[in-house]
């Protein structure tokens, strides 16, 4: 990523709770929004918000203006692939192999 942005980006979502991994590609002053509580490691004036996955269930606005953000392609999703959901065992074997890039998704439309 920094090679696209020497300076780093404003800011990241850490979703694969990579934690202080990637903090380096955030600006000085950006945001990092984490899951599980991450707090951060104080460094760069970065502003870290732990984000709650339980919390944020209920908050039915905040996720109807999320999914306009990806619909509208604001935000972009990174999905390897999609399995169905008789295919789930395969997708649990390719996440414990390791080196994905992006999300396994189970599509349950399948």
């Amino acid at each position: 990523m920094l090679e696209l942005y020497p300076d780093g980006v404003d800011g990241l979502f850490d979703g694969a709770v990579q934690d202080a991994a990637v903090l380096p590609a955030v600006k000085t002053g950006g945001g990092v929004a984490t899951v599980r509580w991450y707090q951060g490691d104080g460094s760069r004036d970065l502003k870290v918000h732990a984000v709650s996955v339980a919390d944020m269930a209920e908050e039915q606005g905040k996720l109807d203006e999320l999914r306009q953000l990806a619909e509208d392609g604001v935000v972009t999703l990174r999905v390897a692939d999609s399995y169905s959901p008789a295919d789930a065992g395969r997708a649990h074997e390719r996440l414990e192999a390791g080196g994905t890039r992006g999300r396994l998704v189970i599509d349950f439309t399948r």
